[in-house]
């Protein structure tokens, strides 16, 4: 059997949809369209992560979380290995491309 990798991409974000992207999806509503989508390209070696910037649980989450904050980053905000991938209205294609340069596969 062949050891896959698998990525956590993790969604920060709010309930509340952010000033600049008020007629986009909410973060958590991303983070579910990411989950289904990511879910049929890459299967199980996908894991969504949602964490609310204003309730993250974990020191790791809790420093991000600040980071958007402070930094008035633009929410939802799709990271993956602690790299910023995409923000605001995140793009599939981006996402996909980075799960690829880490080495996962699409599933047929």
């Amino acid at each position: 059997m062949v050891e896959t990798n698998r990525v956590q991409v993790f969604v920060y974000g709010a309930e509340q949809v952010c000033a600049s992207c008020v007629n986009l999806p909410s973060s958590q509503e991303t983070a579910a369209w990411l989950h289904a989508a990511l879910g049929r390209k890459f299967g199980d070696q996908v894991e969504i992560v949602y964490v609310d910037i204003f309730a993250p649980q974990g020191e790791k989450e809790e420093a991000f979380a600040r980071r958007v904050i402070e930094e008035d980053l633009w929410y939802p905000v799709v990271v993956i290995n602690d790299e910023i991938v995409d923000e605001g209205n995140p793009k599939l294609k981006k996402i996909v491309q980075k799960l690829e340069e880490l080495g996962l596969q699409l599933v047929s």
